[in-house]
């Protein structure tokens, strides 16, 4: 077996903090930390995520009002132990190119596309966080034969949990976080036969 690199150790005894994803460059691309321990984006990622993702944003993108901006794969600090990074989210907060993470109180909408290595932290952990940490809405992406079905969140504030507010196949239309109406559909790529 061979021996860990030295910035995958802990920094302290207590392990993994918020702030140290920061001081890391030599993790890989889309390093998380949840619960105190980091995870790592380590498949290669499939075309239909990645197509996906970027259909979402370009869509999301053109609906947004002006106070609203998309962001794509930044992490969100919900508390010291856990920074997630989410595949898309809508955010309040004014641009800043240094930027490296959120607040959970500029966060209107949490977009995780699943694929089969997130799928648990995706439909559960994740799930749990944000809600948690007070984000008003999320969003499930499956993919069901090759077309994205939504599963869609809205946080309850009396219990702190997320509630369902429906699962959209074809086309999804929500009043919140803004108006937004997609046709589902055009979203993935026409295979060829």
């Amino acid at each position: 077996m061979t021996a860990l690199p030295d910035w995958m150790r802990p920094p302290r005894a207590e392990g993994w903090f918020a702030e140290d994803l920061d001081r890391l460059p030599e993790a890989p691309r889309h390093t998380e930390l949840i619960d105190g321990a980091l995870v790592f984006m380590m498949s290669p990622q499939r075309w239909w995520h990645g197509h996906l993702v970027t259909m979402l944003t370009v869509a999301l993108m053109d609906q947004a009002p002006g106070d609203v901006s998309v962001g794509r794969e930044m992490t969100i600090k919900l508390d010291e132990r856990n920074r997630p990074e989410p595949d898309l989210l809508l955010t309040t907060a004014a641009y800043d190119g240094d930027r490296t993470w959120f607040t959970p109180d500029e966060v209107l909408l949490v977009i995780e596309v699943v694929s089969p290595e997130s799928a648990h932290r995706d439909r559960t952990v994740k799930l749990r966080k944000y809600a948690q940490a007070g984000i008003p809405h999320y969003w499930c992406v499956e993919d069901e034969d090759g077309a994205p079905v939504v599963h869609v969140y809205e946080l309850d504030e009396p219990t702190g949990a997320y509630a369902p507010a429906g699962i959209f196949r074809d086309a999804l239309k929500r009043p919140v976080p803004f108006d937004i109406t997609l046709n589902l559909a055009e979203l993935t790529p026409r295979r060829s036969d």
